[in-house]
């Protein structure tokens, strides 16, 4: 009960973050972002999602143990369809492979939320990271570019519905705060 209640606080958390209804804010400067995923289950769908129709964030997880990635779309049905992936174990700015990732798939506009609540279900088969320039002082931010596949399906929190992401890969950012607690970084974890 209490994955379940944690999956849904995520979801609340980040269909409230910026950008989250699709507003105006793109995922890289250059226009790069992008998320190709293939779904079966409740939705039998190959995503191809590239700027500027793509929206994304990132940011730190709340406990400081990795971070979150956020990619949304609108749907050719007019409904919104959202991505996170958050590997907990993994530091902003660190290049890594065969990284255990939690992932959530948000039906926005149906009010259908999916979950592999568990990490080890979904892997980044491969992710690598490099820092974005940005403002002296103010936030930092890094490039995350990932691939990876998941081995289970993402359940349904409110029926008895699933997802199965064969696969998928993506380019977005993670922000991190000038100031006060932030995500670790590589250079933080003591070899």
């Amino acid at each position: 009960m209490f994955a379940l209640l944690s999956l849904a606080a995520l979801a609340a958390a980040v269909v409230a973050a910026p950008g989250a209804a699709g507003g105006d804010e793109g995922c890289l400067p250059d226009g790069s972002g992008y998320l190709t995923a293939r779904l079966r289950g409740d939705l039998d769908l190959d995503v191809d999602w590239r700027e500027p129709s793509l929206h994304c964030t990132g940011m730190p997880r709340p406990d400081g143990r990795g971070f979150r990635l956020r990619f949304a779309a609108t749907l050719p049905d007019g409904g919104m369809l959202a991505f996170v992936f958050a590997p907990p174990d993994l530091a902003t700015g660190e290049d890594a492979r065969a990284v255990p990732v939690n992932v959530t798939v948000l039906q926005e506009t149906a009010g259908r939320i999916y979950g592999t609540r568990g990490e080890e279900r979904c892997l980044l088969d491969e992710v690598s990271q490099r820092p974005l320039p940005g403002p002296e002082g103010g936030p930092r931010a890094w490039v995350v570019e990932a691939r990876g596949f998941c081995t289970a399906p993402a359940r349904a929190l409110d029926h008895g519905g699933s997802l199965l992401l064969t696969r998928f890969d993506f380019r977005g950012r993670v922000d991190l705060p000038a100031e006060g607690p932030a995500a670790q970084t590589s250079a933080d974890r003591e070899p």
